[in-house]
């Protein structure tokens, strides 16, 4: 069985939680795409961890962790992550693509400069080089994992790049040129230690997949920040819906079985773009405290809001959504009055189907307000024990968005879910 857990909204939606929690029943978790510029915030009987490049089913002895060729692989990253799991006593099982791609080290500075050089108009990048990275796979000059056992391809490939990386460092940012030997070294560097985690990743996926065994394919981000189907260009640069789970880890698109699309009941962003249904004063810093809303990897003030049934029925649609966990329903236990977005005003009409960039950036919010429940529901795992308001609230928020929500998360601990 091959289950997909992806991101609904914007990222951030609290997905390292629920896939950490499907995790302990998977025999293998895949990580299929992006870098190390988002992050997952998991709590389990070993601790607090904050994961950025590794799958989450690191901290199960019996999960094979699978890096897949669709994964911005920032070596650096990898090892300082690895490292700290071993420092505390757990000894993950890892295994990485030999297709993966290789995050190199100008990757990162050509992003930190271009934020530079937009001002103003930058893109809110979390100047982790993940723009620069597949501007250059797609441009094919970028590098596979593969390549570090070859090291005079490697050499001789880098020397080029370097030249002409160089050529654009100096007219477009005045800077100085790469040093190509140093970029190799630095890769040398890491390759014999990587070199046993390296196989065909594909192929031994596929080979799980006839056994049976049982697979989650883990998405970064959510399905706005999608390349194609999101708030573009406001997005990442790869495709974080499970369609692209089945490319990034190279298996049959026919496998999935279940995709479930996390989604928070409330809103919040990181990054710049169109946020319909963004809060500010005193509304978003009550419930930006209440819900911790920091960046995992930038630790960057969060942006929120209320929760937006347009922008998230979209992201469902883009999913393919055959569950949906709605997680940080105990943040809203502060609030006598929850407002929730169903549509938006726009050019003197109110629309209910996501729009297209140049027309959200002109929507206004249209709310609906439900009565809160105001008490702790934190830690509840039985449907019926919550408070009635904050049942219907869910009910209101599965309605809206028509597609059933089966995971309902009461708090950040494993075993705060229900599931209905």
């Amino acid at each position: 069985m091959v289950k997909a857990i992806v991101g609904g909204n914007w990222g951030d939606e609290g997905k390292g939680k629920m896939t950490d929690m499907l995790a302990a029943d998977s025999d293998i978790v895949v990580r299929f795409q992006g870098g190390a510029n988002a992050g997952h915030t998991i709590v389990n009987d070993k601790g607090k961890f904050a994961l950025h490049l590794l799958p989450s089913g690191v901290c199960y002895d019996h999960v094979t962790n699978v890096i897949g060729h669709g994964v911005a692989l920032d070596l650096d990253r990898f090892f300082a992550e690895y490292d700290g799991l071993l420092g505390r006593g757990i000894h993950p099982k890892i295994i990485v693509s030999d297709r993966a791609q290789l995050m190199m080290p100008y990757h990162v500075r050509f992003d930190v400069l271009e934020e530079e050089r937009l001002g103003k108009n930058s893109f809110g990048s979390t100047k982790s080089g993940i723009a620069p990275f597949y501007a250059d796979k797609y441009q094919k000059i970028g590098f596979q994992v593969c390549e570090l056992f070859e090291p005079d391809r490697l050499m001789k490939r880098l020397t080029d790049i370097c030249e002409y990386k160089s050529l654009i460092l100096k007219a477009v940012y005045r800077q100085p040129p790469l040093d190509p030997k140093e970029i190799f070294d630095h890769l040398m560097s890491h390759a014999q230690r990587l070199r046993p985690m390296v196989c065909d990743t594909a192929r031994f996926l596929n080979s799980a997949v006839a056994e049976g065994k049982t697979i989650l394919m883990e998405g970064q981000l959510g399905a706005l920040r999608d390349v194609d189907h999101g708030i573009y260009p406001f997005t990442t640069s790869s495709s974080p819906l499970a369609g692209f789970s089945t490319v990034g880890a190279g298996i049959s698109p026919c496998s999935i079985s279940n995709v479930i699309t996390v989604v928070k009941a409330y809103s919040s962003c990181v990054g710049a773009g169109a946020f319909v249904c963004e809060l500010d004063g005193e509304q978003a810093h009550l419930l930006r405290e209440a819900g911790h809303e920091y960046g995992v990897t930038t630790g960057r003030p969060r942006r929120v809001g209320w929760f937006d049934a347009v922008a998230t029925r979209y992201g469902c649609m883009a999913q393919g959504t055959t569950d949906v966990a709605l997680t940080l329903v105990d943040v809203l236990s502060y609030l006598e009055k929850i407002p929730v977005v169903t549509g938006y005003e726009v050019d003197g009409k109110v629309i209910t189907d996501f729009p297209c960039t140049p027309v959200l950036d002109r929507c206004k919010p249209v709310t609906e307000v439900l009565d809160g429940w105001n008490c702790d529901i934190m830690g509840i795992t039985e449907w019926e024990k919550l408070p009635k308001n904050c049942r219907r609230y869910i009910e209101f928020i599965e309605k809206a968005l028509g597609y059933p929500v089966t995971y309902v998360s009461t708090g950040p601990a494993r075993e705060h879910i229900i599931y209905r």
